[in-house]
């Protein structure tokens, strides 16, 4: 497993990078394809389940983490704003609140670029955070997330 390279800079923003050991179209195809997804998405302790979505600019994404002990559901979703497939993704993430609606909306741009031999670098850049303390949350998260991500593309 690769250790994470987590930054967080002073203005609220959280940068993530983390080298895989698989090549970028793999690490790609692992973020866009809705079933694989399904296989390392969420952090540890969580399992992403329901997913909907229009993978395209302008098409909208939903996706449902189940917490495996209490089975709390957590909804989040957003807009895709920009693809060029295999190099970057652009796209706005909100938690849903108890009454259906987005909350605080940011957004997320992803970079993958090939990494000496048959690696894969990829930069995880998310702004908006309303705190540290979310920002923190959010941190924690990804991380373990990437985690399970290293996992399952190794394993291909």
């Amino acid at each position: 497993m690769i250790t994470p390279i987590p930054e967080v800079s002073a203005a609220g923003d959280l940068l993530i990078t983390r080298v895989f050991n698989a090549p970028r179209d793999l690490v790609w195809k692992a973020w866009t394809d809705p079933e694989q997804k399904l296989k390392w998405m969420g952090p540890r302790g969580y399992t992403a389940c329901n997913p909907t979505g229009d993978f395209r600019p302008g098409g909208t994404w939903r996706l449902c983490l189940r917490k495996d002990e209490g089975g709390e559901l957590l909804w989040h979703g957003g807009v895709i704003r920009e693809i060029v497939e295999p190099e970057r993704m652009v796209y706005t993430f909100a938690w849903e609140g108890d009454d259906g609606l987005p909350e605080n909306e940011m957004l997320i741009t992803i970079t993958f670029t090939p990494h000496e031999g048959n690696k894969t670098k990829m930069t995880f850049h998310q702004t908006g955070f309303r705190s540290v303390e979310q920002r923190d949350g959010h941190n924690g998260g990804w991380n373990s997330t990437f985690d399970r991500l290293a996992e399952f593309v190794e394993k291909k």
